[in-house]
């Protein structure tokens, strides 16, 4: 298994490297990511929920890392947790059959 504080200790420090090298694009990404926060419609937890259901459907170590700290940090349960990962799941099979459908479509055209 994986070292995930280390991971992410270490993630965090080549984060700031980057941000030494380009300011803007790091502030700019923490821009984005903070604009959530700012409406409050959603509470930290569901927020931390849907960034790490997101981050399995995009295959991001870091961010897996990162919000499932933030997520325990924010009152998450394994339970709520593995509810969460449950819809990435069925986010993933749902574009699969989506996209198995466009493929039986590209297959139909093929002209030989």
């Amino acid at each position: 298994m994986m070292d995930w504080n280390g991971y992410r200790d270490e993630l965090m420090g080549r984060i700031g490297d980057l941000a030494k090298l380009s300011p803007d694009t790091v502030n700019g990404y923490m821009t984005a990511s903070a604009a959530g926060s700012k409406t409050n419609h959603l509470d930290a937890k569901t927020r931390q929920l849907i960034s790490l259901a997101v981050a399995v459907t995009t295959r991001c170590d870091g961010c897996i890392t990162v919000h499932a700290k933030e997520a325990v940090k924010e009152g998450a349960t394994e339970a709520e947790i593995s509810e969460a990962l449950g819809v990435a799941v069925a986010m993933n099979a749902g574009a699969a059959l989506v996209y198995s459908a466009r493929a039986l479509d590209a297959v139909k055209s093929v002209e030989l």
